[in-house]
């Protein structure tokens, strides 16, 4: 079966029948990126092909682009693209959920180019109150799934350590679910975007023990209920255990892959933790957290708008990792557009 095509209700011309290549990344050596001509994709049976219209830049794919021994260059056409979006141009066999013409979230890996395959099951519609807004669903359903396992409730002290996109979201969720939120980052500008989205109190992670001390005496020395880390690193980790209350629940939202961790696995005892490692692994629980957040993004539970800092196109995207890794002041939420 020949994949259906289309012409775009903006008119927009899609990959047509005769198109055999698109643009796309190819991280070529660590710190080496080049935008290259590569075979356009066609879907098989069960699965969509996207004209992408944006992806976003995850922190996740630092570790490939500063470089490991454990990866191997050049890496695949468009991979670690895996926040992308945009227009379904053409479908396989046997896919009936959606349809070309239809604006979709994906769940998909080689979307830092202009076209990316996708399982049809692995994909959520857009409705038209999102139409023309950018939507990177990955990071978005993952904050919502965290939220969900974190079991926040009206009343309770959250503190979120790590404000960039994910924590900054997690505000938002904490603080419409009725939670007093304190908020703990490096930077002054993500200690200001903290209150922005809601939170009571902001705390400078800079001191270890400054830090547990400033806390104990926001909440009177029973610390708090919820601790989300959202920072993917060693010391965080550790002081998001001293930040917890006595049966209270450690999140570990977190993507921590630089080798192994040691934590105080007394002090977890000792106050009786739960320990919840927030990252899941059935990609169907991550196309359920996408379409939470469809809806919580349509009825102004989150407002990720504002978070979205940095925009490339794919021609300049490796000023875009550039400032991955860097973090100028004010980045937050990087898109590359296409």
């Amino acid at each position: 079966m020949q994949p259906d095509t289309l012409i775009s209700d903006n008119s927009t011309v899609a990959a047509s029948k005769a198109a055999t290549t698109m643009k796309a990344a190819v991280i070529t050596a660590p710190q080496s990126i080049k935008v290259q001509e590569t075979a356009l994709p066609e879907p098989q049976a069960g699965q969509v092909r996207l004209r992408l219209e944006g992806c976003g830049l995850c922190a996740s794919n630092i570790p490939v682009w500063e470089g490991r021994e454990w990866f191997t260059y050049p890496v695949e056409a468009g991979n670690p693209g895996h926040e992308g979006w945009g227009v379904v141009d053409a479908v396989g066999e046997g896919v009936d959920n959606v349809k070309a013409g239809d604006r979709v979230a994906a769940l998909s890996y080689k979307s830092y180019a202009q076209y990316d395959i996708a399982d049809a099951d692995k994909v959520v519609k857009l409705p038209e109150t999102l139409a023309g807004k950018p939507f990177p669903g990955e990071p978005l359903g993952c904050a919502m799934n965290i939220f969900r396992r974190s079991r926040i409730e009206a009343g309770q002290t959250v503190a979120i350590l790590g404000i960039g996109f994910l924590g900054a979201l997690l505000v938002q969720l904490a603080k419409h679910a009725g939670a007093r939120v304190i908020a703990v980052s490096q930077r002054d500008f993500s200690l200001e975007m903290a209150k922005e989205c809601g939170a009571d109190e902001v705390v400078k992670m800079d001191d270890h023990y400054k830090i547990i001390e400033k806390i104990s005496q926001l909440t009177n020395g029973n610390f708090c209920e919820r601790v989300i880390e959202c920072t993917g690193k060693e010391w965080p980790l550790n002081l998001a255990g001293e930040l917890a209350a006595e049966r209270g629940m450690l999140i570990i939202a977190g993507f921590h892959q630089d080798g192994m961790r040691q934590v105080n696995i007394q002090l977890w005892n000792w106050r009786g933790l739960d320990v919840i490692n927030a990252h899941e692994r059935d990609p169907q629980e991550y196309i359920k957290g996408i379409r939470e957040a469809v809806k919580a993004v349509e009825e102004g539970i989150i407002n990720p708008e504002p978070l979205y800092t940095h925009s490339y196109t794919l021609e300049n995207i490796k000023q875009a990792f550039n400032d991955l890794s860097t973090r100028p002041d004010g980045f937050v939420k990087a898109l590359i557009s296409f």
